[in-house]
């Protein structure tokens, strides 16, 4: 049974935003698992999604702008929007961070943490998926994974973060990686807003 009210257009919108930040979490995990000059136009892939996906999301204000009726409160709209859009444009910043710095082999470590971005990015899809049918019970269990996801990287970073600062000799490459690792770890943190705001929304119609 569906619970809220549709204008489909802003769930499409919601949909194609979280299709979106999957697609550049994927290719980022791509990005560091590359040779390191195979990484241009994985970057440059990921820089078009993040300019579609700023398109969405100015089409999303727009819609809410010149809609009389929203299916949502407006500054849930707003925020989920904006959220989703955050985490690409993280996506986005490690991608660009990755051909300024001239980045060599990825550590394991970063790798580990980039695809726990990608399985994140997968639940917060499966929740705005199901977000407009009233499936409230699907919503915060893949909003509660997401959390569990954060966690886990969490762990992650501090392990290799560890590890960075034990091993290597070079200063430079430490302040490289060390701004990915934490740059990781923000993405995962946007990550777990996201689910915040999907849990209030499903609590608030559910």
């Amino acid at each position: 049974m569906r619970l809220l009210p549709r204008n489909d257009i802003f769930f499409e919108l919601f949909t194609q935003s979280a299709a979106i930040q999957v697609a550049a979490s994927g290719k980022l995990r791509e990005l560091f698992a590359a040779n390191p000059d195979q990484r241009n136009p994985i970057a440059e892939t990921i820089k078009t999604l993040e300019r579609q996906a700023d398109e969405i999301t100015h089409e999303l204000v727009n819609r809410v702008d010149r809609s009389f009726v929203t299916p949502l409160d407006r500054e849930d709209i707003h925020l989920l929007g904006s959220r989703l859009d955050d985490i690409i444009d993280r996506i986005d910043g490690l991608a660009r961070r990755s051909m300024m710095f001239h980045l060599g082999e990825a550590p394991e470590g970063v790798i580990a943490m980039a695809a726990v971005v990608e399985r994140s990015g997968l639940q917060l899809q499966e929740a705005v998926r199901v977000l407009p049918d009233g499936k409230t019970r699907v919503v915060l269990a893949a909003c509660l994974e997401v959390k569990r996801l954060e966690e886990e990287g969490d762990a992650l970073y501090h392990h290799w973060m560890g590890r960075l600062f034990e091993s290597a000799t070079d200063p430079l490459h430490v302040v490289k990686w060390k701004e990915i690792y934490d740059t990781l770890e923000k993405t995962l943190d946007e990550q777990d807003d996201v689910a915040n705001v999907l849990e209030s929304i499903a609590i608030k119609h559910g």
